[in-house]
């Protein structure tokens, strides 16, 4: 017979209609049997009284207005004991462009790096006027084919390509993302404008506020020319206009949640875009769409107007076409705002494109590698491992610490459906598309029957991974492995930074090799991934048809 505590019950029993608030034993036992549980008649009795006042106080407490932007006075931190922040001032040494490209027509730099775009707004050799005109005409002439748009706020860019043009006549210079066109994934509050979260309910949702890194690249120049389609509330690719399809093979899905932001920028409709992730929604679009992606450390980015869907799990991070340009946006976003409780770290970014890499050490996830069958796959991951070896750095292979960490999903699971409790209590949820077992509404739901001790259990045993994991990647610089990488599971709970970047594109499949890298290290992680964008052209590479 199994002995829990009476907090492990409750959570089921709240699911009790409203005719049943005097719950007998029966009722007790039988809600116990879904979470595994038994225990005697005589003290299931004594419980009774407990339970009766614990359904008392859901309803009080369901009464209360919660605005859902609201976090809980809980947070959750990727530091361990005996850590210490990366200290100094931010550096920021990006490469010394070599003289650039002549282009004929405007439609030529759809494709051109935030770098070389940022150089050539500078020095005036194109207008920030003219290079947004350009992106908003082929988010028009692409998107209906890709579904990667939700708005097109073509009035705000516009405007803000008009101002980054006058202040740059002017002197006033805001830095390299001066003037250049971006787009944004539809979680993000823009004043002015809808915020659809990609589903159904919240098609005319607006906020009366810009979420905080709007507002970072705003005051950095950048010119925003569009919201981007999203998984419906931040999942897959399915939103309330359709499937985003990825530019390189448009019978295909480009995944998600960051559908739309991965797809623009894959298919040149943006220079860059913003994504988030709470476990792969940047890494997987960023894959699927032949792009590079980077999903900072936990905390490092403040989430503030950004919709939220797990509060100890979600990340923002920037979708480009390279490494440098995902440095150039993280470097704006960065730093705590005194909003977002869990963005409380003032590690500076330590970005020096040309520092050596040939002292860093490499670990190969190599069972990771040896577990694809497929002979194409095989021999694209095997020419990437190549060229990364002779970038200088130390390549040896490595192998993840054993640890359940999928299990330990029900955090999410039980964080979205808080998130979303009030939505689905009014029979929200009811209301999505998609209604499957795997998707959100049945998700919901079904974390009504997580215990409180069994996701506190579950916390604590997250910790032992952090503390783990941490030790582990104290023999590396840098990981390297496949997409598919248990590492994305495990890195997503322990809050390290990851980026993803193309290394083929076989049959118009795009493949993505996967670095992972230290806390707050998002700089030497960079640097191992830009070493082999270097040595390759796989970043270069545009899609057919766009």
């Amino acid at each position: 017979m199994t002995r829990r505590t009476l907090a492990q019950l409750i959570p089921a029993l709240a699911t009790l209609t409203a005719a049943e608030t005097q719950p007998t034993r029966e009722v007790v036992k039988q809600n116990l049997l879904l979470l595994g549980l038994e225990f005697k008649d005589e003290q299931l009795d004594m419980m009774l009284p407990s339970i009766k006042r614990a359904l008392a106080n859901y309803a009080s407490l369901r009464k209360i207005n919660i605005p859902s932007e609201t976090e809980p006075a809980i947070s959750f931190s990727p530091m361990i004991s005996g850590m210490t922040l990366p200290s100094g001032k931010a550096i920021f040494k990006p490469s010394k462009l070599r003289k650039l490209a002549d282009w004929k027509n405007i439609e030529d730099l759809a494709y051109w790096p935030a770098t070389h775009l940022g150089a050539l707004i500078r020095s005036k050799r194109i207008s920030s006027t003219d290079l947004t005109k350009m992106y908003l005409e082929r988010l028009k002439k692409h998107s209906p084919t890709l579904l990667c748009t939700i708005t097109l706020t073509e009035e705000l860019a516009l405007e803000q390509s008009k101002q980054a043009d006058l202040d740059l006549k002017r002197g006033k210079y805001h830095g390299p993302l001066h003037g250049l066109p971006y787009g944004a994934k539809d979680l993000f509050a823009v004043k002015g404008y809808k915020t659809t979260w990609g589903a159904e309910p919240f098609k005319d949702q607006s906020f009366d506020y810009n979420a905080t890194v709007i507002e970072r690249l705003t005051a950095a120049g950048a010119v925003l020319c569009a919201k981007l389609s999203m998984g419906s509330l931040a999942m897959g690719g399915v939103w309330f206009g359709g499937d985003t399809k990825t530019p390189w093979n448009i019978e295909q899905t480009s995944s998600g949640s960051s559908a739309g932001s991965a797809s623009a920028t894959a298919a040149g409709l943006v220079a860059f875009s913003l994504g988030t992730e709470t476990l792969g929604s940047i890494v997987t679009p960023s894959t699927r769409c032949g792009v590079t992606g980077l999903r900072p450390t936990f905390g490092r980015v403040p989430r503030t107007g950004a919709m939220a869907l797990s509060w100890t799990m979600d990340k923002i991070g920037p979708i480009c076409r390279s490494v440098e340009d995902c440095m150039l946006v993280l470097r704006v976003i960065d730093g705590p705002d005194g909003k977002d409780m869990s963005a409380r770290y003032p590690a500076p970014v330590h970005w020096e494109a040309a520092a050596p890499v040939n002292k860093l050490k490499i670990g190969v996830l190599r069972d990771n590698f040896t577990r694809i069958t497929d002979e194409v796959r095989k021999k694209h991951y095997d020419d990437a491992l190549a060229a990364l070896s002779k970038t200088g750095m130390q390549v040896v292979d490595a192998k993840l610490p054993e640890f359940p960490a999928g299990d330990l999903v029900l955090m999410l699971n039980a964080e979205a459906g808080a998130a979303f409790d009030d939505f689905t209590l009014n029979g929200g949820a009811e209301k999505l598309t998609s209604q499957k077992a795997n998707d959100w509404p049945n998700s919901f739901r079904s974390s009504r029957l997580t215990p409180a001790v069994e996701y506190i259990r579950a916390a604590r045993a997250r910790t032992l991974l952090m503390r783990e994991f941490h030790k582990f990647m104290g023999g590396y610089d840098a990981l390297v492995s496949p997409t598919g990488s248990p590492s994305l599971t495990v890195t997503n709970l322990t809050g390290q930074p990851q980026i993803v970047v193309p290394c083929g594109f076989p049959n118009n499949n795009a493949l993505g090799l996967l670095f992972t890298g230290h806390l707050f290290e998002e700089g030497k992680l960079s640097r191992v991934a830009k070493a082999y964008q270097d040595a390759t052209e796989w970043h270069l590479k545009r899609p057919p048809g766009f």
